[in-house]
């Protein structure tokens, strides 16, 4: 890896076609050129509703309104190009020819976080994001005859349910994590068109077509050894990238469990409900005293602003060099957390700060109990859930409303939990570790040549877990996401 010069200075004056980390940008380095916002929307009058409403008017830009008082909209007038488009098709659906030579001629840098995060996505929403999305930002890169590089942002998920330690390395297309060496993506789209095709035909409802199509996408993800349809189109997407790169710089950016952020542009920004946070819900709200899982698991989770900073330095560091260059973003070998810490930092929480529920209560929590074994998870679940729940329902028919309540209630967190245990049963005794060893020679790189580290940090090492979890990462999921779920 090359020395590394100032991030500022080669963000200056740049034209760069983002998807989400604008903020960031124009916090540190108002001087950028252009930044080109992709938003799916018909028309851009569309997509200038959907970024005013629904980007700019987020808490996150807070920091950047202050910094520039009544000046942010004509900083944002001047910088931020809306574009109306969708990634899923060929020139990422821009339809006007005058600002695609534009985009052609000034793009100096393109980022892709575009993605379905959902584990059980329709197969053909999912492919058409993750998979021929990243195939469509590629070859509309290949227009841009300033490019000099390309970032790609996928998950270290990709790597399924392998155990050990995960190495930074490519997927070759084709490859799969359980040997079988018959998956062809052109296939793969072709099997989701003849479905589609067929359920038509049959005049299926559209729940009907959601519900096969989402099946359909978690049982080819099984078939090769992925546990769902999110890792293993985002899998695919890496493959055509490798496959069809050419000569473009290439990095990809392969992030663990994303949380709140850990500084920028303040502690605790976090939006939407992820992972670990269905937990903190669950456990806050009442809803969770018992799960299953290995408690000696580490969970590898990593601020969401220390992702946005590797990103920006990879993006510097590896900009005009031909090469395909991964890193995973994470904490498990830096810095682990481990299951029962989490389970620790709820407890006192949610002791301390009790969710007040709809009825003006404080909501009581205790030690979750956690199984090890599904047979004991599914005795307990017998004991606690199912046989209760039957004894309500006779007492529901021969009494009142008062056992319907309570039987709603049981029935509630039954599915709760089961819908946790559902989806997330694939890591609950996950036993891999991400090699970051690409990611700590970046850190290296930028501390010894003098980098603005302080702006881009991205090192796991500094983080003492029970101050962020205590003090930055669940009040901000209280404060953020509790509220609307």
């Amino acid at each position: 890896m090359e020395e590394l010069g100032s991030i500022l200075q080669f963000l200056e004056n740049r034209s760069i076609l983002v998807t989400v980390f604008i903020e960031k940008i124009l916090r540190v380095q108002p001087h950028v050129k252009k930044l080109y916002l992709l938003l799916r929307a018909a028309d851009t009058k569309s997509a200038m509703l959907r970024f005013n409403n629904e980007i700019i008017e987020k808490e996150l830009f807070k920091v950047l309104k202050e910094q520039n008082g009544g000046n942010l909209s004509g900083l944002i007038s001047e910088k931020i190009k809306v574009v109306a488009g969708d990634i899923t098709f060929e020139n990422l659906g821009v339809k006007e020819s005058d600002l695609l030579e534009e985009m052609f001629t000034q793009v100096d840098v393109m980022v892709n976080l575009a993605a379905t995060t959902n584990f059980d996505e329709r197969y053909d929403v999912s492919l058409g994001i993750n998979t021929l999305g990243a195939k469509h930002v590629l070859n509309f890169s290949k227009k841009c005859i300033k490019l000099k590089i390309l970032v790609h942002v996928s998950t270290a998920f990709v790597s399924g349910e392998r155990e050990g330690l995960i190495l930074e390395s490519p997927y070759k297309i084709g490859e799969t994590l359980n040997g079988r060496d018959e998956l062809d993506i052109d296939e793969e789209k072709r099997l989701i068109d003849e479905t589609l095709k067929h359920l038509k035909a049959y005049n299926s409802s559209e729940d009907s077509i959601n519900s096969a199509m989402k099946a359909l996408g978690i049982q080819r993800a099984r078939k090769y050894g992925w546990p769902n349809t999110y890792v293993f189109t985002k899998a695919m997407g890496e493959m055509l990238l490798g496959q069809l790169k050419q000569n473009i710089p290439l990095v990809i950016i392969r992030p663990t469990i994303i949380t709140s952020t850990y500084k920028e542009p303040f502690p605790g920004w976090v939006e939407g409900i992820r992972t670990i946070d269905s937990l903190a819900v669950g456990y806050g709200k009442g809803k969770l005293t018992c799960f299953l899982g290995d408690p000696k698991t580490i969970v590898d989770v990593i601020p969401a602003d220390m992702v946005v900073n590797a990103i920006i330095v990879a993006m510097v560091a590896h900009a005009d060099q031909a090469n395909e260059s991964i890193y995973h973003v994470g904490s498990s070998v830096s810095s682990p957390v481990e299951f029962t810490w989490m389970q620790d930092y709820g407890l006192r929480y949610f002791t301390a700060h009790p969710w007040i529920d709809k009825n003006g209560k404080p909501i009581i929590v205790g030690k979750v109990t956690v199984f090890d074994k599904m047979e004991s998870f599914q005795r307990y679940m017998n004991i606690r859930y199912f046989l209760p729940l039957k004894g309500l329902q006779i007492l529901n028919a021969a009494c009142c409303q008062y056992f319907q309540r309570v039987y709603n209630e049981q029935s509630r967190k039954l599915k709760f939990v089961m819908r946790l245990i559902e989806l997330y049963a694939p890591y609950l005794f996950f036993k891999a570790f991400y090699d970051d060893m690409n990611t700590e020679k970046l850190r290296r790189a930028a501390q010894e040549s003098g980098v603005e580290t302080d702006t881009f940090y991205f090192d796991p090492k500094s983080i003492n877990w029970d101050d962020y979890f205590m003090n930055t990462h669940i009040p901000g999921v209280v404060k953020r996401v509790f509220k609307n779920t």
